[in-house]
């Protein structure tokens, strides 16, 4: 006999509005994958659940299952993540790793792994001297966990082993090519300089952020980097993530620091 409520851990991955109080919410839980339940009346003031199932916050809930979504009954906040909170250029990374782990996550189909990829990266990103690398590390380790790992090492089509060189990433293909099989390639790709290669070849080998260490990664290399994982992860997903555009306009609105230590504009870079 089927239980007709239930009890998880889970992380607040995205919420949508419904109806004049109510959300819809996809919760990452470590057991049961990915759950889309509803908090219903959680947007009204005196709402007992109101304040625990934010963006990004990890909460112990119950909820009773439904015929197409399930019902949140309780909710209990154990980590909201207030100096995430208290920056926005950190918040932002937040929600893009939310929204990240919300698109290659499956429903009802349990990942222990991604659920900890992401629980410990929004731990990281609060305490890293380069929110960049937490990000791009984050990146690497999803698309491993979740099935999409590049090829980097040797020849996607041939398997040949690939010589220290600029490359192309075939996006279809999920790798790079040798330049014998990059000749007969007609489908998309993306041009890797060698510098870039070796950061993501760094990024893939780092099982644990710790093992990433601290590179002096230029910011050339590093627009470099972050541009061939966007353009992969578009192909997979077939569309952007939204929240490329607030980490956008968050960066537009705040001046970097050069490794120098210098302030610079963000229109320098």
């Amino acid at each position: 006999m089927r239980l007709r409520t239930y009890k998880s851990q889970g992380l607040v991955l995205r919420q949508y509005t419904l109806g004049e109080a109510d959300r819809i919410l996809s919760i990452l839980t470590p057991n049961m994958g990915k759950v889309r339940v509803v908090a219903k009346s959680v947007r009204r003031p005196q709402s007992k659940l109101r304040g625990h199932l934010d963006l990004t916050n990890i909460v112990e809930f119950s909820a009773s299952y439904g015929r197409n979504l399930d019902i949140v009954t309780e909710a209990q906040v154990r980590d909201d993540h207030p100096h995430i909170r208290s920056d926005l250029s950190l918040l932002s990374q937040a929600v893009y790793v939310c929204e990240l782990a919300d698109s290659f996550a499956e429903e009802r189909s349990p990942s222990r792994d991604l659920y900890q990829l992401a629980t410990v990266t929004l731990d990281l990103l609060p305490d890293s001297e380069d929110v960049w690398l937490v990000s791009r590390w984050f990146e690497s380790r999803l698309l491993e966990v979740a099935g999409f790992k590049p090829q980097l090492e040797s020849c996607v089509e041939c398997g040949s082993e690939l010589q220290p060189d600029d490359h192309m990433l075939d996006l279809a293909a999920g790798g790079v090519l040798c330049p014998q099989c990059r000749a007969y390639s007609i489908g998309a790709r993306v041009h890797i300089t060698e510098s870039a290669m070796r950061v993501l070849r760094h990024l893939q080998r780092s099982r644990r952020f710790r093992d990433v260490g601290s590179p002096n990664i230029g910011r050339k290399i590093k627009n470099q980097v972050e541009g061939v994982h966007t353009r992969y992860i578009r192909a997979i997903l077939e569309r952007s993530l939204k929240s490329e555009e607030f980490i956008r306009r968050v960066a537009e609105s705040e001046p970097y620091y050069d490794s120098g230590g210098g302030a610079a504009s963000s229109s320098s870079v």
